[in-house]
C-alpha cells in the first residue's frame, strides 16, 4: 500500500511537473495540433518525394548592440565563409545552397545590403524584409515598411525583373499582429498589420515557429492562409490551410517550418526536447533533427510528393557561425544531401524563401512534375540576383 501512494505521489508530481513546463513554454497553443492536427496523415507513397529545402536568417549584424566595425567584420566574414561552403552542395537541379537573409530595417547600414547583394549576384540566396517595432499604429507601420521598400530598392532588393516591390516577412520580435504583450507592453501595437503588411506588397509571412512564444498560431507543420481582423490581435491563430485548387480569400500565406517533439533527445530523462528548426550554438547537428523535419510533412494539402522543409537561424553573431557556417553545418548538409536526394525515394530542392512561395502557389494551382519548373512560377526573379 505505501509503494501504490509512492508511485501515485510520484506520478502526481510529474503531471504537475509536465503541465508547468507546458503552459511556461506556451505548449498549450500548439499542442493539440501536434498530437492530433492532420498533418500526421502525411505518409510517403509511391511517387519519389520533392523535398524544398529552405534557409532563413533572422540576418542582424548588430546584434547584441555591437558597434560598427564587429558588424563590418561579421559581414565580412559572411561574404567570405558562405561561398566556400555553398559550393560543396549541390541540389538535384545542379543550384548550390541558397540562403534568405531577412534584414532589419531598423538596423539598416546600406554598406550590408551592398555586401549581401554580392552573394546574391553569386547566386546563393535572396534579400526579404526583417523589422522589430513596437508601439506602432497602422500608418507608422505602414509608412517603416515604405520606406525600407525603398531603400531596399534602391539596390534593387524586393524589386522583381518586371519592376514589382514586393517582399517576404518576419516579424523581429515574433510580435506578429500584436501577438505578444508582456507586463503592459505590446511587441507591435498594430492589429491589422496582416493587412498593412499586403497592402505594402507582402506576400508571405516566414516568422514560424515560435514555439516558446504566445504568438505561435495553433496550427503546425501548416502552410496556411490568415483572414485579418483589424479589431483583434493574432489574427493568425487560426486560418486556412492551403490546399490544391483551394479559395485563398486574398488573405496573407503563412508559411511555417516544422514543429515536433524529438523523444530521441530527452530533457531530464522524461521529457522530449521540441525541434522547431532552430539552427544556434545551443541546438547542434543530429539526425534525428533532420529526419524530424522531413517526416513533419509539410506541403500543400492534396500535394503529397512536394513538401517543403523550413528552418531559420540567427546567423550573423558569432556564436552561431559553427552550426550555420562551420563543420557542424558541413555535418547537416552532408546528411541531408547523402540521404534526402538519391533520386529514387527523396529529390532534394535548394530554394529561397520567394521560391517556395512560388512553387507552393504553383501546386496551389494544381501544377504537377518538376518543382524546379515554378522557382518563378507568380514573382520574377529579384533583379540583384540578375
Amino acid at each position: 500500500m505505501i509503494h501504490i501512494t509512492i508511485l501515485l505521489i510520484l506520478f502526481g508530481l510529474f503531471l504537475g511537473l509536465s503541465g508547468y513546463i507546458i503552459f511556461k513554454r506556451n505548449m498549450h497553443i500548439w499542442l493539440a495540433d501536434y498530437i492530433w492536427g492532420d498533418w500526421r496523415s502525411w505518409v510517403p507513397g509511391g511517387k519519389p518525394v520533392h523535398i524544398m529545402f529552405s534557409f532563413v536568417d533572422h540576418f542582424e549584424p548588430h546584434h547584441g548592440q555591437v558597434d560598427d566595425e564587429k558588424a563590418r567584420t561579421r559581414m565580412d566574414y559572411w561574404v567570405e565563409r558562405y561561398p566556400q561552403l555553398a559550393k560543396r552542395y549541390k541540389d538535384a537541379d545542379g543550384n548550390y545552397l541558397k540562403h534568405t537573409w531577412f534584414y532589419p530595417y531598423d538596423e539598416l547600414e546600406e554598406s550590408e545590403l551592398k555586401k549581401l547583394n554580392i552573394l546574391c549576384k553569386e547566386g546563393f540566396g535572396e534579400v526579404e524584409f526583417h523589422l522589430h517595432h513596437k508601439n506602432d499604429t497602422s500608418q507608422t507601420l505602414r509608412e517603416k515598411l515604405l520606406a525600407g521598400l525603398k531603400v531596399f530598392n534602391k539596390y534593387d532588393i524586393c524589386l522583381t525583373e518586371d519592376d514589382r516591390v514586393t517582399y517576404g516577412f518576419i516579424h523581429g520580435n515574433w510580435a506578429l499582429d500584436n501577438s505578444i504583450s508582456k507586463n503592459g507592453q505590446n511587441f507591435c501595437g498594430v492589429n491589422d498589420e496582416l493587412t498593412v503588411l499586403q497592402e505594402t506588397g507582402c506576400y508571405a509571412d516566414f516568422t514560424f515557429p515560435a514555439y516558446l512564444e504566445q504568438s505561435q498560431p495553433k496550427f503546425v507543420n501548416n502552410i496556411f492562409y490568415a483572414k485579418d481582423n483589424p479589431e483583434k490581435p493574432k489574427s493568425h491563430h487560426t486560418g486556412i490551410p492551403v490546399m490544391v485548387n483551394g479559395k485563398n480569400n486574398n488573405d496573407l500565406m503563412l508559411i511555417q517550418g516544422p514543429m515536433a517533439l524529438n523523444w530521441k533527445r530527452r530533457k531530464l530523462a522524461f521529457f522530449p526536447n521540441v525541434e522547431d528548426g532552430n539552427i544556434h550554438q545551443g541546438n547542434m547537428f543530429d539526425k534525428s533533427k533532420v529526419d524530424l523535419w522531413i517526416k513533419t510533412g509539410i506541403r500543400v494539402k492534396g500535394k503529397d510528393d512536394w513538401i517543403f522543409v523550413k528552418i531559420f537561424t540567427h546567423g550573423a553573431p558569432e556564436k552561431n557561425h559553427e552550426p550555420v557556417l562551420g563543420k557542424d553545418a558541413e555535418k547537416l548538409f552532408d546528411y541531408l544531401t547523402s540521404k534526402y536526394n538519391d533520386g529514387k525515394k527523396y529529390i532534394l530542392h535548394f530554394v529561397t524563401s520567394r521560391e517556395t512561395y512560388n512553387i507552393i502557389k504553383a501546386a496551389e494551382n494544381g501544377k504537377d512534375g518538376n518543382p524546379d519548373d515554378y522557382r518563378d512560377y507568380e514573382i520574377k526573379r529579384y533583379k540583384n540576383t540578375l
